[in-house]
């Protein structure tokens, strides 16, 4: 039987990706207690970094917005593995980190990282609601135009 979590992403008609393997010396998460710590993930899709570039210098809001949401089913993905393939053991989303790749003149990071926690409240519905950053970096790590950690709470 489907958790609550699993039905609101099929209702969203959406599914989680397989958990990415680190791309360098760290590991995808810790676990401490209660508290999972996820990496940073990227706008990954089927493998490949799916949202390119710079917000304000060719991506628009709206692809970073996908590609923040991308991230954040890159977040899910860790995190079901983190609850041994159990989500229904998350009990909040307690913060997002979210670094936007712009143009030094692009103002608008909290918008995109929306992407990223209007689908955290989607799925996780009021356990969803999150403290949270969005900054402007310079790059990010192979050119993707987001990148998103997180920490949750789980049982």
């Amino acid at each position: 039987m489907a958790n609550a979590i699993e039905e609101r992403l099929a209702a969203l008609g959406l599914s989680l990706p397989e958990a990415a393997a680190p791309a360098a010396n760290y590991v995808p998460f810790t676990v401490s207690g209660r508290i999972v710590h996820i990496s940073g993930q990227l706008p990954m899709r089927d493998g490949k970094v799916a949202v390119t570039g710079k917000l304000g210098a060719g991506v628009s809001l709206e692809q970073g917005q996908e590609a923040a949401r991308l991230c954040a089913l890159n977040l899910l993905a860790q995190l079901r593995r983190a609850c041994d393939g159990d989500l229904s053991r998350v009990k909040a989303c307690l913060k997002l980190g979210g670094f936007v790749a712009c143009d030094p003149s692009f103002t608008d990071q909290p918008k995109t990282i929306n992407g990223a926690s209007d689908l955290m409240v989607a799925v996780l519905g009021d356990a969803g609601r999150h403290a949270r950053f969005a900054v402007g970096v310079a790059s990010l790590p192979f050119d993707a135009a987001v990148e998103v950690d997180g920490t949750f709470e789980i049982a």
